[in-house]
C-alpha cells in the first residue's frame, strides 16, 4: 500500500513540476492578450470602460436644442455627447452641494452608434452656497454616480445595464469616468 501511495505522490509532484514549467513558457504576446481581456472584462462578465469628459460647447453638443441644462463631451471608450437634465439641487452652509437628474448619451462605443439614458447623483464641495441652494465659487472636489436606466439603450447599447462613475479633476477641469457594461 505504501508503494502505491509513494508512486502517486511522485507522479503528482512530477505533473505539478511539469505544469509549472509549461506555465512559465508563456509568450509575451499571450500575456498581453490576457491582460487586455482582464481590462475589458471583470469576474462577473462586465465590460470595463473609461475615459474623460469635458464641458461641451453648444457647437459640439447642441444641448439647447435637446432641452438640456448643459452637456459633456465624452472621449475614450465612449465618444459622444452626454446631455444633462438637472431635476433638483441643494447646498448646505458648509458648501456641500447635492444634485440629481437624468442624462441622455448619444455617441459610439468601439465605433458603433447608439444611445442610453441614466439617472445621476452628483455630490461636491464648493467654496459656498447661494440663498437659492445653488453653489457659489470654485469646486473643491466632486463625484457622481450614473446608473444606466434599464431598457433605455439603442444601437450598440441595446440591452445594456451598468453604471458610470465620474470623479472630477478640478485642477484640470475634466471629468474622468470609469464604469462597466453588462449585456
Amino acid at each position: 500500500m505504501k508503494m502505491i501511495q509513494s508512486n502517486l505522490l511522485i507522479g503528482g509532484l512530477a505533473l505539478l513540476l511539469l505544469g509549472c514549467d509549461i506555465a512559465n513558457t508563456e509568450t509575451p504576446e499571450v500575456a498581453q492578450v490576457e491582460s487586455a481581456t482582464l481590462k475589458s472584462q471583470s469576474d462577473n462578465g462586465a465590460t470595463q470602460i473609461d475615459g474623460v469628459g469635458f464641458y461641451a460647447a453648444a457647437e459640439e453638443c447642441d444641448y439647447p436644442t435637446e432641452g438640456a441644462d448643459f452637456a459633456l463631451r465624452l472621449t475614450g471608450d465612449l465618444e459622444g455627447c452626454l446631455f444633462v437634465f438637472v431635476e433638483s439641487y441643494d447646498c448646505s452652509p458648509s458648501g456641500t452641494y447635492r444634485e440629481t437628474g437624468n442624462e441622455y448619451f448619444v455617441g459610439t462605443y468601439q465605433g458603433v452608434s447608439g444611445s442610453f439614458r441614466t439617472t445621476y447623483r452628483f455630490e461636491a464641495r464648493f467654496e459656498g452656497c447661494a440663498e437659492d441652494g445653488f453653489f457659489l465659487g470654485a469646486e473643491i472636489f466632486g463625484r457622481c454616480q450614473h446608473p444606466i436606466q434599464n431598457g433605455s439603450g439603442t444601437g450598440v447599447f441595446e440591452g445594456v445595464k451598468g453604471r458610470l462613475d465620474f470623479k472630477d479633476d478640478v485642477d484640470a477641469g475634466t471629468f474622468p469616468y470609469r464604469g462597466h457594461f453588462r449585456y
